[in-house]
């Protein structure tokens, strides 16, 4: 597996797990282009990587992430001629690319929201399969306050937290705290301090690491489908998956792990 060079991300690859840092802080990690562009080519290159079983996603100097870095979008704007299709559709279309490819990554994708997780950032938080919230962190979707929709990360805000909640943040502009976003489930830890934190990121790899990586990734798609196709379908594609995992080689050595009182090839 080759990882992308970055500017905007600080990677660390240690034991199956991948740590993706966004690296703006003197922006409180603000996205930009750059960063999206990014983001997909870590995520792109990890598709088929099953020696990489999770992904850290956190941000730098404190802060998750404050959203969309706008200043920076607004003052590159020009006027759009006749015919042209606006250049924000685009930008903004990208963001909401990258969210369901961080969605659908076979890994399990671990969030660790302080600071601002605003906007971008709440959208980022909901697509991870984990998330963890210090106590103190600042939840919300400032976008109708700036004269803007939530436009790519409502419909993920729906999905993670329901429609009434998503309703009610993205009309409002509310902000809260980590214990709120733990109430909504947002989130399904919080932490008081690193080491705190720490602790509780620590026993969650070593249970995800605990589990065969190809079930894992196969288990994702199932759970990620339940609600988007016909139930039918679903338990149809579930049950070939099934079958495609016994008579491959994890459930064969999961089985006999479990038979013999010992950890499984994958967890050792």
């Amino acid at each position: 597996m080759n990882l992308p060079e970055t500017k905007s991300l600080l990677l660390s690859a240690d034991k199956g797990v991948l740590h993706v840092t966004l690296n703006r802080p003197e922006s409180r990690n603000a996205m930009t282009p750059e960063m999206l562009a990014e983001l997909e080519a870590v995520f792109a290159a990890i598709r088929d990587a099953r020696e990489i079983r999770a992904v850290v996603l956190r941000g730098a100097g404190g802060h998750f992430c404050a959203g969309a870095d706008l200043k920076g979008m607004f003052s590159a704007l020009k006027p759009i001629r006749p015919g042209e299709t606006d250049p924000i559709v685009g930008i903004n279309r990208a963001f909401g690319t990258m969210l369901r490819q961080v969605e659908n990554a076979p890994q399990v994708v671990i969030a660790i929201c302080e600071g601002g997780v605003l906007g971008g950032g709440f959208g980022l938080a909901c697509v991870s399969d984990i998330a963890f919230a210090q106590v103190e962190a600042k939840f919300g979707m400032p976008e109708t306050s700036r004269g803007l929709p939530p436009a790519q990360i409502a419909p993920f805000v729906v999905q993670r937290i329901g429609l009434t909640q998503a309703r009610r943040l993205a009309l409002t502009s509310a902000q809260f705290r980590g214990d709120e976003a733990l109430r909504l489930g947002l989130v399904h830890d919080s932490f008081k301090t690193e080491e705190e934190l720490q602790a509780k990121l620590g026993e969650t790899l070593k249970q995800i690491l605990n589990c065969a990586p190809n079930a894992n990734a196969l288990t994702k798609q199932i759970v990620l489908n339940a609600g988007k196709q016909d139930m039918d379908a679903v338990l149809d594609d579930a049950a070939a998956k099934f079958a495609a995992c016994a008579r491959g080689p994890e459930a064969p050595e999961g089985i006999s792990a479990f038979m013999q009182k010992r950890a499984p090839k994958w967890a050792q």
